[in-house]
């Protein structure tokens, strides 16, 4: 990073937690700990609201229940270009199996850039917000300018930063 702070301006450290209003927190907790994976954390005793955390894959999910539940808007098309966070799995097919075993409704999807295949599946939770399961760890995460490309995984920044040296010592014959 720059001193002069310009290329991180706050001194963020990393994604802390996503909050989502729900309708039901019991439903909702349901559906990210069983479907999702989350656990379950303390939340604050000092909160005057209903509501309730979970923590999974270095990231928080605080889950706040709505006031009037029955004014929150119900989506029912999946559409990928929807709002939505997105996991990275280690098999497309076991996460197709289960949420159709599930009967969870999906929409698949797929991207491809310079040769790469990249998997998605879009699914809502309980309240409408889009899920995003995906194999995105074989995209390059390439910055527009200055430094060099990396990787959603750590499996392939290895693989990829080897690469990167074999094009720089090719280029220097």
């Amino acid at each position: 990073m720059k001193d002069n702070g310009v290329e991180n301006p706050l001194r963020l450290q990393s994604v802390n937690h996503i909050s989502l209003i729900c309708r039901s927190v019991e439903e909702s907790m349901d559906f990210y700990q069983n479907v999702l994976g989350f656990s379950p954390i303390r939340r604050p005793g000092s909160f005057d609201f209903d509501g309730a955390w979970l923590f999974g894959y270095g990231i928080g999910i605080h889950l706040l229940e709505a006031e009037n539940p029955e004014k929150l808007p119900k989506k029912k098309e999946i559409n990928p270009k929807d709002n939505h966070i997105s996991f990275q799995c280690e098999s497309m097919g076991a996460v197709e199996k289960k949420l159709k075993e599930m009967e969870i409704a999906y929409v698949r999807a797929t991207v491809e850039e310079g040769g790469i295949q990249v998997d998605q599946l879009f699914f809502h939770d309980p309240d409408g917000f889009m899920i995003e399961i995906c194999n995105c760890d074989s995209l390059p995460v390439i910055p527009l300018v200055g430094e060099v490309a990396r990787s959603c995984s750590l499996v392939n920044l290895e693989k990829m930063q080897n690469q990167q040296q074999i094009q720089n010592m090719l280029q220097k014959l």
